[in-house]
């Protein structure tokens, strides 16, 4: 196995929780009303796009346009959306801060809209602690495409063999691989760091 100089966070779901049923589940109570809501209009593959660097307004009219009675939370999606992430996991967030007090080199790559991720920023101060981010919303590229790994690797300096990503999705951890990084799927921090410490990573 190549040596791993250069660790890779994922943000959401890895360090900080998303789930836009926070908010919804006030807005919307019925759960039925909601699935249909969020299957049908504010879907996952029209919030993406805010990811790959579409603003909200364009977004926001794309769908009021198709769905005009459902304008309020459709507009609700950002109005409320720092509900949707209310708090930090501490056990990988204190696993990502041993890691940078080790002396690893430690890099985020993540999927997040750009304003977003300034509102983040400000709430979680441990964002800045690593050496640098790629956000999909500012460079134009998401994950799973492979590009996304190349800017970060090329930005960074990093050696993509001797790289390893982080993340909870199997589909971004599979692009990841073949952009010629090392990648291990997250599930908890528990099981991060036994994945670390087995890769000879010691912290």
């Amino acid at each position: 196995m190549t040596e791993t100089r250069h660790i890779v966070f994922d943000i959401g779901r890895v360090l900080i929780h998303y789930d836009p049923d926070l908010p919804f589940s006030r807005l919307i109570p019925d759960p039925d009303r909601r699935r249909w809501f969020f299957e049908n209009v504010c879907t996952s593959a029209w919030n993406i796009e805010q990811d790959r660097g579409r603003g909200w307004e364009e977004a926001e009219g794309l769908l009021i346009a198709s769905h005009p009675t459902h304008e309020e939370n459709i507009r609700n999606f950002r109005r409320y959306w720092h509900e949707m992430v209310p708090h930090a996991y501490d056990d990988s967030v204190a696993l990502l801060e041993r890691l940078i007090e080790g002396g690893h080199d430690v890099t985020m790559l993540t999927n997040w809209a750009a304003d977003t991720f300034m509102e983040a920023r400000e709430r979680f101060p441990f964002l800045d602690r690593t050496r640098g981010v790629t956000v999909s919303g500012e460079v134009g590229l998401i994950k799973p495409d492979r590009r996304i790994c190349e800017h970060h690797a090329a930005t960074f300096g990093i050696d993509p063999s001797a790289a390893l990503f982080i993340d909870d999705s199997q589909k971004n951890v599979d692009g990841a691989r073949e952009a010629g990084w090392q990648a291990v799927l997250f599930t908890d921090a528990e099981t991060l760091e036994r994945d670390l410490r087995a890769r000879g990573i010691a912290f």
